[in-house]
């Protein structure tokens, strides 16, 4: 299936009030020309699962300058101060999850799983409201597993059957992501036709992912 299109068109995915993932770190990684599609496109009330809130004029942090989210689940804000002060105003809850126990929340759904076991905030705030359980006579928090309606990512080469090649630091949560959306929209700097890159190489299968944009 030939999944290359324009964003326009993949971008009719996202609508108001969805859950949407965003791949990046800081911004490094991240698909800026989708999110400055979200942007342009005027869409509102978006629970945001990301690993930050990057700066207030990168990356996700735009999203949230522009205040078109209600919500986000990230690992921490420090670099957007915008973030802080919406969160403290009232105008934007955060959910803040540890970093590991956060990509890991995101395999479990992308797998199936019920959730994960994980030692990391037993004893803490962070375990308010959690189920712990004990094994072998050790404590764990049971993580419940993430999903979204639509998750954003980027590739740095794609086929355009949709399987992805990730470079460097990219490939910290966007492969992730790409298991566990509903709807995969990946921006692609490279795109070569289907066939052209080595099975073995290739890190997101096709299969997975809905939309190819180049950028």
């Amino acid at each position: 299936m030939f999944k290359v299109t324009a964003i326009e068109q993949a971008m009719e995915a996202v609508q108001d009030g969805i859950t949407v993932m965003i791949g990046g770190f800081l911004a490094v990684g991240t698909p800026e020309i989708l999110i400055d599609a979200l942007v342009a496109k005027g869409v509102k009330d978006l629970t945001v699962i990301a690993n930050d809130t990057a700066f207030p004029d990168k990356g996700i942090g735009k999203l949230v300058a522009d205040r078109r989210l209600s919500k986000v689940i990230v690992s921490h804000i420090g670099t957007n101060p915008e973030t802080g002060r919406q969160m403290n105003a009232g105008a934007l809850q955060v959910d803040l999850v540890p970093q590991g126990t956060l990509a890991e929340r995101i395999r479990a759904g992308g797998a199936g799983l019920g959730g994960i076991l994980t030692p990391t905030g037993v004893g803490t705030i962070v375990a308010e409201g959690k189920s712990v359980i004990n094994v072998d006579g050790r404590e764990f928090l049971l993580e419940k597993p993430l999903r979204a309606d639509v998750a954003l990512i980027r590739a740095h080469t794609a086929d355009t059957a949709g399987n992805l090649l990730f470079y460097r630091s990219a490939r910290n949560f966007n492969p992730l992501m790409a298991m566990s959306a509903n709807i995969v929209i990946a921006q692609a700097e490279n795109i070569v036709e289907a066939g052209q890159l080595d099975p073995d190489q290739v890190m997101t299968p096709g299969i997975l992912v809905d939309w190819i944009v180049q950028g």
